[in-house]
């Protein structure tokens, strides 16, 4: 190998071990980055190597970070962010789940499917993982448990409809991977309405399935009413603000009236205004909201800063034509090499959050499958159909890899707010049949990329 190789491949290590020490990843990514920096310019001057690094190289950074602080599309991070923990506050999760749940009374299963139905609302109002499974979790679970649902059952449903977030539009991920990729944030929304409700279909089909084939994992409640027009009523109450919140927003973007930077706003405005609706609005909550935003927008863009560093002095050592030379080499035809590079997103997912595998690993693989060659139809007016596809599908593989044990985001996510009785075993049971769901929907993905394209097709055409 190479000396040039050697560091790539000792960066990527390195990382990987200093990961375990506890160190915020932003700093270790930046530290990496900075003391290969300096390896490379030492082994230059001592060893008469030509690794073409030296400490000038970092003021590229420099750059990098104004080009950052001046893009435009960024700005609808902060704005969606507060548009999730605001709405979190609202009250509305609340209302939905009171009135929805009345009327499902009825099926087994009910409870579930409310708490999937909910889950896709606020995936489509949020996009914050961690706060809608906390959320569900505290609204739902006592409920379930009291109900005698079977607690793998109840439990997975919960992590696996929180988990929604990262894909159902407007997901900040989305925002982070349109970014990176200089793909259109309105293309990438567009490609994951589809397969976001995919899966909240399937979610609620198996949960159908297990109240027939195993009622006693979903009983009826004892309580249960038959549905009347006032029930409908109440559902359509408080279904309504959180829908049209979610149309002004998306609705905006698809329909070309605003950036997706401008349609932030307006979700920041209509979740404080459905808020101040609720009477939940003070000036108590209204600081705890910005401070959670202030805190969560400062750690992704210190995570930005360490990883600019850190694939500067990657790049500068040829480390994305390494990865590229290593993956089209592989022998295994280009659906072959897309199941390795999903493999290798899925693993990250055990041991990183998605914003550092968004901003390290995607720049390095989208390279690869656009040389891969495979054919996508973007029906003519969808630019680079290829990579709009393969987003989608890391982001798949990342919201899986979020409900899979040991290590899964979401399941510690649900942990945190369980009962003592409630055993981590438990959860890794209920995760189960959800995560095939997963990957059967992934799988369609690949063979019909137009349950991503269509869409967008449509809107533009």
């Amino acid at each position: 190998m190479e000396i040039n190789e050697i560091l790539v491949v000792a960066m990527f290590l390195s990382f990987i071990v200093l990961l375990f020490t506890g160190f915020p990843v932003a700093f270790v990514l930046g530290g990496v980055g900075v003391a290969f920096a300096f390896i490379g310019y030492l082994s230059d001057i001592y060893l008469d190597t030509a690794t073409g690094l030296d400490m000038l190289s970092l003021s590229i950074v420099v750059n990098r970070i104004y080009k950052i602080m001046d893009n435009w599309v960024m700005v609808a991070l902060p704005m969606f962010i507060f548009m999730g923990i605001m709405l979190d506050r609202s009250g509305v999760a609340e209302k939905l789940m009171n009135s929805v749940q009345q009327l499902f009374g009825r099926v087994r299963g009910g409870l579930a499917i409310t708490v999937t139905l909910i889950g896709i609302i606020l995936a489509a109002s949020t996009g914050i993982v961690g706060a809608s499974v906390v959320l569900l979790g505290l609204m739902s679970l006592p409920a379930m448990l009291e109900q005698k649902y079977s607690k793998p059952l109840a439990l997975g449903t919960i992590a696996s409809a929180g988990t929604l977030g990262i894909l159902i539009p407007p997901s900040i991920m989305l925002v982070i991977m349109a970014d990176q990729l200089a793909l259109s944030v309105g293309d990438l929304f567009m490609g994951a309405v589809l397969p976001g409700l995919l899966l909240g279909t399937l979610y609620i089909v198996f949960i159908l399935a297990v109240g027939i084939f195993k009622p006693s994992a979903a009983p009826l409640p004892a309580d249960a009413k038959p549905v009347e027009f006032a029930m409908i009523l109440a559902v359509f109450k408080s279904i309504l603000p959180p829908v049209a919140l979610i149309i002004a927003v998306l609705g905006s973007i698809f329909a070309g009236i605003a950036t997706a930077t401008e349609a932030s706003g307006v979700g920041a405005l209509g979740a404080t205004l459905l808020a101040w609706y609720n009477k939940k609005l003070n000036f108590t909550v209204f600081k705890e909201v910005a401070q959670g935003t202030y805190n969560t927008t400062a750690y992704i863009f210190m995570v930005f800063l360490g990883a600019t560093c850190f694939a500067l002095v990657l790049r500068e050592l040829g480390g994305d034509e390494l990865i590229e030379h290593w993956l089209t080499g592989l022998p295994f035809g280009p659906y072959g090499i897309i199941a390795c590079v999903l493999l290798i997103i899925f693993l990250l997912g055990f041991f990183l959050d998605w914003i550092e595998i968004t901003l390290i690993a995607l720049p390095l693989l989208a390279p690869v499958i656009s040389a891969l060659g495979i054919e996508v139809n973007g029906y003519g007016v969808v630019d680079n159909p290829e990579l709009v596809w393969f987003v989608m599908l890391v982001a798949m593989a990342l919201q899986t890899s979020f409900l899979t044990p040991p290590v899964g985001f979401s399941l510690f996510y649900l942990k945190g707010v369980c009962p003592p009785d409630v055993a981590l075993s438990d959860i890794y049971k209920g995760v189960v049949p959800f995560i095939l769901l997963q990957l059967l929907a992934l799988l369609a993905l690949v063979v019909w990329p137009e349950l991503v394209l269509w869409l967008p097709a449509q809107a533009y055409g």
